[in-house]
């Protein structure tokens, strides 16, 4: 298949009626645009064109070309057209996919500094928990995802963006609340506790911290989808909640809840951007995990 260019410079020929003509159209010398012209009539294996006094003409087989060269050119202008609105498209638009915490606590601040890095960029978020966040990645649903759990989910390579540690909290009339020593582990196992719902990384990681003490978590008190929820059920004294420190902080510094130490139970966590396993951010995503190494 001879090359694009060489068919636009046949096609310049015949409209301009000569090969001098046609090279200074495309930016090209002439002993350049005499050189592409043999070698496209090497591939056709016919000649193409005729070298007159007075310019050059197109064969009969160079008509030919032309007439089959044109819906060609056109096709590959109209692919190139929309080759550009999609890269136009993808370095405009971001997909972000969040954990709870992340969203609320994180996101907020990484959002403002790529909107200063990158004004023209329109973000759409959507929320939800670790497990959802993973599988809309995964399906290609996000460009860049966030999640919290114990480890990367599968199929997804990751980053570690931050570092974060579960708090147990109660109201401050709960019996816990007045404990002058560090809770056991086996007693928090024990007890029904406000959760967030199964596939949420903060469940994981409590789970997992005590499955390393040899006792698994009691049956949920309450299964409840937010971080405010199971803050306002906490606070209402429903019973004992495992929280982010980030989502908890302000409720402990003003006495509405009361931070409730856990003896010899590891519950930090790192929180990580994910994306498919073998690619790597591209555009406005890499920008924002740029920005989230920055700043966590």
């Amino acid at each position: 298949m001879p090359d694009l260019p060489a068919l636009e410079l046949l096609l310049a020929v015949a409209r301009l009626g000569s090969l001098g003509r046609a090279a200074a159209e495309a930016g090209i010398s002439q002993p350049a645009a005499s050189a592409r012209m043999r070698t496209l009539e090497r591939l056709a294996g016919v000649p193409l064109l005729e070298r007159t006094p007075r310019g050059s003409v197109l064969t009969p087989a160079g008509v030919l070309v032309t007439e089959w060269a044109g819906p060609l050119l056109d096709a590959a202008d109209e692919l190139d057209t929309g080759l550009a609105a999609l890269r136009e498209d993808h370095n405009t638009r971001l997909r972000v996919e969040a954990s709870l915490t992340v969203a609320e606590y994180l996101l907020p601040r990484w959002l403002v500094a790529l909107r200063e890095a990158l004004p023209g960029v329109a973000v759409s978020l959507r929320v939800g928990n670790s497990t959802d966040v993973a599988a809309r990645v995964l399906a290609g649903e996000a460009d860049l995802g966030f999640t919290e759990g114990v480890r990367a989910p599968g199929g997804l390579d990751s980053a570690v963006v931050a570092h974060d540690r579960l708090t147990v909290v109660v109201a401050p009339g709960h019996r816990w609340a007045r404990r002058r020593s560090p809770l056991p582990a086996a007693e928090l196992a024990a007890t029904p506790l406000v959760q967030r719902e199964p596939g949420s990384g903060t469940r994981e990681v409590l789970a997992a911290a005590l499955a390393r003490h040899g006792t698994p978590a009691a049956d949920p008190l309450l299964e409840l989808a937010s971080t405010t929820a199971l803050k306002a059920a906490a606070v209402s004294g429903a019973g004992p909640a495992v929280l982010s420190s980030l989502a908890v902080a302000d409720d402990i510094a003003s006495g509405r809840l009361v931070a409730v130490e856990v003896a010899g139970l590891a519950l930090s966590r790192s929180l990580r951007a994910v994306w498919p396993h073998g690619t790597h951010p591209t555009g406005p995503a890499r920008e924002l995990l740029s920005l989230t190494r920055g700043t966590a």
